[in-house]
């Protein structure tokens, strides 16, 4: 039996999932709201994507790397059903007063204060549909001085200070994925989770206010703390760590760089013996504690290139991993979609998208009871005409509608 087999024997694929039942409604562009609804939708919740009409959600044009399509939208939507819907057109208003009667989750990313001039805003919402759950994902949150600034991932990992502690010491860099969407996207993800809890003791929807802001600043609480009360700040180190050392990556002899980490003074006299074979530098009083070690980084760093310079990769890890190191390959995008620990754990499913089949992980933290949903990428308003009926209009109504230019 394979690893995957293990995950979903007990109940088989087709076994109930958590969210399965759960209806979500997203007005939803770019990658923080449409990332948090494709979690709720491998849950197995139905999540609806209402899109504008021939243009829909911004991030179908990003790039057309995948086979035409957007490597943002094919990661963040599949499992989705697209709908086109001019929501500026008094038909499609009646459209989504439908489509609320019967959801439970309304998640928005709007620009600021456009979901309010809608008539979405929770206020306005919660007496006609008091079990719904209404999750608004922006920039910097209703209220403040910022409320109606706007807000794109870069903006954000700057603003909360992650560059001021991320890249060289000459210059500043930027996270390498949109690490402030993701960062909201989860937080809304967890809320909703929380908020559907917490209806099903209550029976009452609830308001979700998520910021990138506030979430990215959650996540910059170490290099926060660590400048308290006016200290110093971490020092930008590249790809190394600010305060631990060694650890970072190093070129080895064959071209290519590796990753180490030591945590402890064990560590360290292990890493002398068995890996640099330098037993007497474990004695150096310029190396014999970490913050030692930090100060004399740039002496070590060429004691260790000296011994590095002379093997190949596989040899500097096989030296790291006897010596109990941890360790890794600095990997490039062709190595992880080739990574042998995700191919013997079967982590790969194909998935369906208007451009052919396409490779897509399996969700993070398998469960036992279930398999995640994993469905189709949606082609613009490939829904469209089937929800249109199931909300009860016909096919007159429905060519209307499209005449109209409402879908």
């Amino acid at each position: 039996m394979t690893h995957a087999e293990k995950n979903t024997h007990s109940s088989g694929a087709a076994a109930l999932r958590p969210l399965d039942g759960i209806t979500v409604i997203s007005l939803e562009h770019a990658i923080a709201a449409p990332f948090c609804t494709r979690q709720l939708a491998d849950m197995g919740a139905r999540v609806i994507k209402i899109e504008r009409p021939q243009v829909g959600d911004f991030a179908r044009g990003y790039d057309a790397r995948v086979h035409g399509l957007s490597s943002h939208f094919v990661w963040t939507n599949r499992s989705k059903e697209s709908l086109t819907l001019d929501l500026k057109n008094t038909s499609a208003q009646e459209v989504l007063e439908r489509l609320l009667g019967c959801a439970d989750v309304l998640v928005q990313n709007l620009a600021p204060g456009a979901a309010a001039r809608l008539g979405l805003s929770f206020e306005a919402l919660q007496a006609r549909y008091p079990r719904l759950i209404v999750c608004d994902i922006s920039g910097y949150g209703e209220g403040g001085p910022y409320q109606y600034k706007k807000a794109y991932d870069l903006l954000i990992q700057s603003e909360s200070g992650f560059l001021s502690v991320t890249g060289s010491a000459d210059e500043p860099a930027k996270a390498g994925c949109s690490i402030s969407d993701i960062a909201a996207g989860m937080y809304a993800y967890s809320s909703i989770l929380s908020a559907l809890l917490l209806r099903g003791r209550t029976g009452c929807g609830s308001h979700l206010d998520v910021t990138m802001l506030e979430s990215m600043v959650e996540w910059m609480g170490f290099p926060m703390y660590y400048a308290f009360d006016g200290a110093a700040a971490p020092q930008r180190s590249g790809a190394a760590h600010a305060t631990i050392y060694p650890y970072g990556p190093f070129p080895v002899g064959d071209g290519s760089q590796i990753m180490l980490g030591l945590q402890n003074e064990r560590e360290w006299v292990a890493f002398c013996q068995k890996v640099l074979a330098r037993p007497e530098l474990a004695q150096d009083a310029r190396f014999s504690s970490n913050p030692a070690r930090v100060e004399h980084r740039d002496a070590l760093r060429v004691l260790i290139m000296e011994v590095f310079g002379a093997l190949s990769r596989d040899q500097v890890l096989a030296r790291l991993d006897d010596a109990q190191i941890a360790n890794a390959s600095v990997n490039t995008m062709g190595d992880v979609w080739n990574h042998p620990q995700l191919a013997a754990r079967e982590r790969w499913r194909e998935v369906d998208s208007p451009a052919g089949p396409l490779p897509a992980l399996i969700p993070p933290a398998t469960n036992s009871a279930f398999a995640a949903r994993m469905d189709g990428v949606p082609a613009l308003g490939e829904h469209s005409e089937a929800i249109l009926r199931e909300l009860g209009y016909s096919d007159g109504d429905v060519a209307r509608l499209a005449q109209e230019g409402v879908i």
